[in-house]
């Protein structure tokens, strides 16, 4: 099951990416991304509600759920800074190669800080996914990416990388922390990770003078569907992470790069390089050996 929720996810990100972009023509970058926290947290937070309210609901919370939710909100709007920041040094393939070893760092946090580490079959396959998905991002530009050195956006890339692994852990470990259904448990966390992320946010947009509030609200008809395609896709990926370890799911999820290249050949009819349908091949070899293990 953990499979196919994980599927949806991947879905519902790629298509709240393809309309967060037509956002941009409204509003800046910080202020299409608070669109995917202001305007779901209410429909989470009222989902959660009912379903705390109806059957059995969530019946007991741990003290540490408060810290894992900290832990992922956190995490979840550092790494997005970070990584928008990676491609304005560089450009967006330099960020997304090294945002990727995401894949790498979530296995380790989870192993350190969950006890629920990868089998060596695990591992080889969460690290050929990486590589192959990393090929796929840096197209026939490994040298350029590679001599980057101590560019600053290799670092920006990689505190990304690290940072959404934290927020998957975090997830994993906010939503282990309740007792109730896995569904349950999983808006509920998302409930709370959205009310955190929509202050926290919300305080750095009011004090920015660049970026407005007021933007953003102006922008709603707009932003509407972008903010619940992406509820749609966090409550799917913590309902796949409170039932299966969250590095499988995120290897798993690096799926939507390689669904974003099929679209392109299949949909857009664009020519690409035998070298990227190899990478392709390599991302999906990686994925499928760790979902076998």
């Amino acid at each position: 099951m953990w499979v196919v929720i994980t599927l949806v996810a991947t879905v519902f990100q790629i298509v709240r990416t393809s309309e967060q972009h037509r956002l941009r023509r409204l509003l800046d970058v910080n202020e299409a991304g608070y669109v995917r926290f202001v305007f779901a947290m209410p429909v989470a937070v009222a989902i959660a509600a009912v379903e705390m309210s109806t059957g059995d609901g969530v019946r007991g919370f741990e003290p540490a759920f408060a810290g894992w939710v900290a832990l992922a909100g956190i995490s979840q709007v550092v790494a997005t800074v970070a990584l928008l920041q990676s491609f304005r040094v560089r450009d967006f393939a330099v960020g997304t190669v090294y945002a990727k070893t995401e894949v790498v760092f979530v296995a380790l946090a989870s192993g350190l800080f969950l006890a629920e580490p990868l089998g060596w079959l695990g591992w080889l396959g969460a690290v050929i996914c990486m590589a192959g998905v990393a090929w796929l991002a840096a197209g026939d530009r490994w040298r350029e990416v590679l001599d980057g050195g101590i560019d600053p956006a290799v670092g920006f890339g990689l505190i990304a990388g690290a940072g959404f692994a934290l927020a998957s852990v975090g997830i994993r470990g906010a939503s282990s922390g309740l007792t109730g259904a896995s569904f349950d448990r999983s808006i509920v966390t998302v409930a709370a990770m959205l009310v955190l992320q929509t202050v926290v946010q919300g305080i750095v947009l009011a004090r920015s003078s660049t970026s407005s509030v007021r933007r953003v609200a102006g922008a709603w008809r707009a932003a509407l569907p972008v903010a619940l395609l992406s509820l749609g896709g966090s409550a799917a990926w913590a309902w796949a992470m409170t039932l299966e370890n969250a590095a499988k799911v995120r290897t798993l999820g690096q799926l939507e790069i390689v669904l974003a290249f099929a679209i392109g050949v299949i949909v857009h009819r664009e020519r690409h390089r035998l070298g990227e349908y190899v990478a392709s091949a390599v991302a999906v070899a990686g994925i499928v050996l760790l979902v076998v293990s």
